[in-house]
């Protein structure tokens, strides 16, 4: 990665959940003159608790949409694609579970709080 690719990672990481980059990558960002789209990849970590168990990496789940604080008057939309595993001995699909959502809402958790301190209730 170069170094202006660098500036503009940090730049965009300042903006989003910190927690997000611990689990993980950007892959790419679009931005139009009302939305900020951020496609993030999980890093090829399997969940802990399958440590002793072999696994094969199966790609990835659908995206899940998740919106963000918006920026500039921009919407910002999070474009998360999970890892999926396989056991190998059992067939059966695994990942990791993040808790990077607001339980109940495609919100992030720190939007969902803000929305419902501001508003009393989160939008429908």
């Amino acid at each position: 990665m170069n170094s202006q690719q660098n500036q503009y990672r940090a730049l965009v990481e300042a903006f989003l959940p910190k927690d997000l980059f611990q689990y993980f990558e950007i892959t790419g960002v679009k931005i139009t003159e009302k939305k900020i789209q951020v496609d993030l990849d999980e890093l090829n970590n399997p969940p802990a608790s399958h440590k002793n168990i072999k696994l094969i990496s199966k790609g990835f789940h659908a995206p899940v949409i998740i919106q963000d604080f918006p920026i500039r008057e921009r919407a910002v939309f999070l474009h998360v694609r999970k890892r999926k595993w396989k056991e190998e001995r059992t067939g059966k699909i695994i990942g990791n579970n993040w808790e990077t959502v607001a339980k109940g809402t495609r919100f992030t958790k720190g939007f969902a709080s803000f929305l419902k301190e501001v508003l009393g209730q989160l939008p429908a």
